[in-house]
């Protein structure tokens, strides 16, 4: 049988593109699809109920919000999705593929930013080398972000205490653990994520302040203090 697949879409806010998301939950494979709103101002909840197996509300923070999602789910396998991605048809079988016969503890996958029609010609060729970028480091060092749709077993999610629940960097930390428990894997498969915030701040400026981060929380900066600086930069 097929194992249990539970899809965890935290959101704040996503009235727009959280449809399209849970959607895309189901046409991949999803046996359960759990959104866990943070206290949203539109009608993210209302638009999420009648396509989400379940809808539960947290405070705002996308690891209690995911780890809220979790303990609500029954999948043997869980799936952490952004509000602004979405999986391709069938992607979840290389998920159970990866879980059941290649013996792995979790993972990611490969990703596509996408970029509005209108976008220059750079920006389009700046977030097509990011996205490779994205999976070249998480092959090298076995870190995976949110955006890659991290999966991991539930024993072995229960077992590393699931997501931290800091201000940023959830994620990286929980690939460490993750990496610490057992074999991870880049599936090759391309889920396809909003490249709006890169456009947003502009592509390599964006670049740049992310993947500083990520180096100075590797050098021991804390967690509220890398928050700290992205808020800075987000709002300047």
């Amino acid at each position: 049988m097929p194992v249990r697949t539970s899809v965890v879409l935290p959101a704040l806010n996503e009235e727009a593109v959280l449809p399209a998301a849970i959607r895309s939950a189901r046409e991949a494979g999803a046996d359960e699809v759990i959104v866990v709103d943070g206290g949203s101002s539109d009608r993210t909840v209302e638009v999420a109920r009648p396509l989400a197996d379940l809808v539960i509300g947290r405070p705002a923070g996308r690891a209690s919000q995911m780890n809220a999602g979790a303990r609500s789910s029954s999948g043997e396998i869980l799936v952490f999705l952004h509000a602004d991605t979405v999986l391709p048809p069938g992607a979840l079988d290389a998920v159970r593929a990866a879980v059941r016969e290649g013996g792995f503890s979790g993972g990611g996958f490969s990703v596509l930013l996408a970029v509005s029609p209108s976008s220059s010609l750079y920006c389009k060729a700046i977030l097509r080398l990011t996205g490779r970028m994205i999976g070249l480091r998480s092959k090298l060092f076995r870190t995976y972000t949110g955006d890659q749709a991290i999966f991991v077993r539930r024993d072995v999610f229960e077992s590393i205490g699931g997501f931290p629940e800091i201000p940023l960097m959830e994620d990286v930390e929980f690939s460490r653990r993750l990496a610490a428990r057992g074999m991870t894997l880049l599936i090759p498969v391309r889920i396809i994520t909003s490249g709006r915030r890169w456009e947003a701040s502009g592509p390599f400026r964006t670049i740049l302040l992310m993947w500083g981060l990520r180096l100075a929380y590797a050098l021991g900066m804390s967690p509220a203090r890398c928050a700290e600086l992205y808020r800075r930069s987000r709002s300047r």
